[in-house]
Formats: structure tokens, C-alpha cells, sequence
């Protein structure tokens, strides 16, 4: 592992972003350019410390796990990403269905969305990043780990989770769940990861083996939504699906449905988030 390199691309690149950039507030005048790394720590999800001491070229090798984290954290380019896994001696990822890597032009884009809720998943439905309004929304997934940071996989193995959903809806979300599995299934026919999913929830689900059995098929690319939050209740939302070119990512925004409340209850929402995150969003 190149230690120096290592530590030298992540602060120039730190230096590189302004606040502007990862939806933060520029906040007072600051000492330094661009981020500090307890900002870019928080948003790798890692401590200040252990940061720090990469970016002083100290402590053991990063995982691939960090190594993926600060590549978004930082807002890398593929290729960006890619130098970084070099310069720790890792092989970086396949660019194709299991490129997890999320770009900076969709990192830049939650973070504009900043009165709409936002997420980036897979084409396996496995949650890769949430902007703020999604995170009011539905509640931190960021700790998320393994087969947890699967849609599919928290509908169907822990039906508890399906309790921010009105519960007329759930048997139409299972089956656009497997519909939407069925698709990718077949357009990513032999793959590997795809057949240890489905295995794994024919596993732990026999509601899943039963529809999986009906064969239906459909890719989600619009859809309606209905959230039970415990603060400002009901919530009806529009969700629309853009897709990567090679569509191995999907970006899902949810707005208000027209017609109904959603938009005064989203703003609301977003309010009440503001008021409880003030203390830790202040910038020295």
C-alpha cells in the first residue's frame, strides 16, 4: 500500500469540495478550504479519528467496505475510485451489474433534492444511499448491513418492517417486489449474485416462493406510495425510477401525489428534521 499516495489524494480532494457540493450549509467563514474531515468522516460513516490517521498515512490498510464509503463520501469518479483501490493494493470492483459505486453526478443530484425525498439502490434493490428527506422519511438505513440493505429482503423476512406501509398495500408492494425481481433475473440471466438472492429468499419466505411460483413480470419505473410517519401521518407519494445506462442503479424520487396533502406534510416533515438536526448541522 502507497501510505503517502493514499493520504495526499484524500486531502487534496477534501479540499476540493465545498459544502455546496454533499447539501450542507456553508455555515461561518472557514479556516481551511473546502471539507473538514469530520464531515467527510460523517459521511463515510466512520469516526474523526480513524479518518484523521488515513489522511496522516497512519493505521492498518482500509477494507474494501471503507474504501467504497469514502469513494462516495468524496464523491469520486469511477476512475477515481478505481486509483483509490490501487493505491491500498485492492482490486477494484466490476464496472457492470455489481459496480455498487454511486457517481457523483447522482451524489450531486440528492444533494440538491433537498426538499425531496431521494435514494440510490441496485437493480437488486440493495440500498446503496439515502439523501436527508429520505431519511425523515422511512428512518436511517446507513447502519444497514448484509442481506438488511435489501428491499426485497426486509419485506419478505421481517414483515414488522412493512409497518410504515397502510396495510391494504401490502400484498400489491410483494408482488411488484418479485415482478421487478423476475425482470432482473432474466435480463442478468446466469448471474451468480441474482440466484443466491432468490435463494436465499425462497428461504425465509413462503410468501415469496408463492408469488415467485405466479411468474409475473414488470420493471418498476413509476409508482404510487403510501408512508405511515409517526410524526405527520398518512403520506401519498409519486415514486419514479431513472435508471443508469447499464441499469445497475436506480435513482427512486418520491413526490407528493397531486390532489392530496403530501407536499404541506413532505415541508413539514422537512421542517421538523431541520429543528432536530440544528445543534449537530452547526459549522465552525
Amino acid at each position: 500500500m502507497d501510505r503517502a499516495q493514499f493520504a495526499d489524494f484524500l486531502r487534496r480532494r477534501r479540499e476540493q469540495l465545498t459544502p455546496a457540493d454533499i447539501g450542507l450549509p456553508p455555515g461561518v467563514r472557514r479556516r481551511t478550504p473546502g471539507l473538514r474531515r469530520d464531515e467527510v468522516a460523517m459521511l463515510a460513516g466512520m469516526s474523526t479519528d480513524y479518518y484523521t490517521r488515513l489522511e496522516q498515512a497512519r493505521g492498518p490498510r482500509p477494507s474494501t467496505t471503507v474504501l467504497a464509503a469514502l469513494a462516495r463520501a468524496l464523491r469520486f469518479s469511477s476512475d477515481e475510485r478505481d486509483y483509490l483501490y490501487h493505491l491500498c493494493d485492492h482490486a477494484p470492483p466490476g464496472r457492470e451489474f455489481t459496480d455498487k459505486h454511486v457517481g457523483p453526478g447522482l451524489m450531486h443530484l440528492l444533494a440538491k433534492l433537498d426538499d425531496t425525498a431521494a435514494m440510490v439502490v441496485t437493480d437488486l434493490g440493495e440500498e446503496l444511499v439515502q439523501n436527508r428527506m429520505h431519511t425523515l422519511l422511512v428512518g436511517d438505513h446507513s447502519e444497514l448491513r448484509g442481506w438488511e440493505r435489501f428491499h426485497a429482503y426486509r419485506w419478505f423476512a421481517d414483515v414488522g418492517t412493512r409497518a410504515i406501509f397502510p396495510e391494504e398495500d401490502w400484498d400489491r408492494l410483494a408482488r411488484q417486489h418479485v415482478a421487478d425481481l423476475r425482470a432482473t433475473a432474466a435480463r442478468r440471466a446466469g448471474d451468480a449474485d441474482v440466484a443466491e438472492f432468490i435463494t436465499k429468499l425462497r428461504s425465509v419466505s413462503m410468501e415469496f416462493n408463492r408469488l415467485w411460483n405466479e411468474h409475473e413480470v414488470a420493471v418498476r419505473l413509476s409508482d404510487t406510495k403510501q408512508f405511515l410517519h409517526p410524526r405527520v401521518g398518512l403520506i401519498d407519494t409519486v415514486c419514479e425510477t431513472l435508471l443508469t445506462p447499464n441499469a445497475a442503479q436506480r435513482l427512486l424520487v418520491f413526490l407528493p401525489r397531486p390532489g392530496t396533502d403530501a407536499a404541506e406534510k413532505l415541508e413539514l416533515l422537512r421542517v421538523i428534521g431541520t429543528q432536530q438536526l440544528a445543534p449537530a448541522d452547526r459549522l465552525d
